[in-house]
Order: structure tokens, then sequence, then C-alpha cells
């Protein structure tokens, strides 16, 4: 029985097989981002990011030149309870992975979310983001779907 979830029967996908790529140096680009990510398993079911096409190499873009990566996600459903803490897991999985000048920027999809504005704002300040990893609670949950080997 699956009391208490946002979402009791979410819609499953296949993985899709990784592309190897050769070891020369190359541009930073979204398939990189994407395979570093895809693998972080949902907050409430014990499925991917990836397999519940709340992630996908298409949702992430790269301006190497300006330094930024924007990475926007898409819910399994727009009231869902455990959007922040999906954004907390990328921005945690990806913290310390890239030069210093690089901003990374984690939304939701525009309209995939009841709270959009206020996530995309949570998600992306600084202090309120410490804040919440400072919680115990939230840092094992958020931890728990990072280093999962369930998958």
């Amino acid at each position: 029985m699956t009391l208490g979830l946002s979402n009791a029967n979410p819609v499953v996908h296949a993985k899709k097989e990784r592309i190897a790529r050769p070891d020369d140096t190359h541009a930073l680009d979204p398939l990189d981002i994407y395979d570093f990510v895809r693998d972080i398993r949902d907050p409430e079911h014990p499925y991917s990011l990836e397999q519940l096409s709340v992630l996908s190499e298409e949702s992430i873009t790269v301006d190497e030149k300006l330094g930024r990566i924007l990475i926007t996600f898409t819910p399994t459903i727009q009231h869902c309870s455990m959007t922040t803490v999906i954004g907390l897991c990328l921005r945690e999985k990806l913290k310390n992975c890239f030069p210093p000048h690089f901003k990374v920027d984690i939304k939701v999809a525009p309209g995939s979310h009841a709270d959009e504005e206020s996530v995309n704002k949570q998600l992306n300040d600084k202090e309120r983001v410490a804040a919440a990893m400072e919680n115990p609670n939230l840092r094992q949950l958020v931890d728990e779907c990072l280093y999962s080997s369930e998958l």
C-alpha cells in the first residue's frame, strides 16, 4: 500500500543505454551532465530521475562561453511535494564538479509545478540551499537519493 505518496503510480520508462565517448578532451556538453545526474533516485520511488522522465539530455543546456549550466526538470505531477528535494539532489550532485567560473541554475520546467516560481527561487538561493542541507533529515534523504545502489 502506498499511503502518503504524491504520485502513487508514476509512469516508468526504460533506462537508455549509455553512449560510449572517446576519452579525448572535449567541451563540456549536456550529455556529460546528464550522464552524471541521470541515476539519482527519486525521493518517493525506487526509480531514477531518468526512468521517471523527470530529467533528459534535452533539459540541460551548457554555455561554456558564459560559464552557465541550466538544468530544467519536470516533476511527475504538478503538486509533487518532493520537487525541492529533487532540485537539492541535483545541486548536491553537481556541487564542486565544475570549474568555479560555472554558474549552475536548476529550475522546474515552465508550467510543470503548482509552485514553480517559489521552487525555482528556493533552489537557486545559496542561503536557502545551505540552510536546507543543514537539516539532518533532509540531508539524509538527499544522500539516500544520491548514493542509492538499488537502481
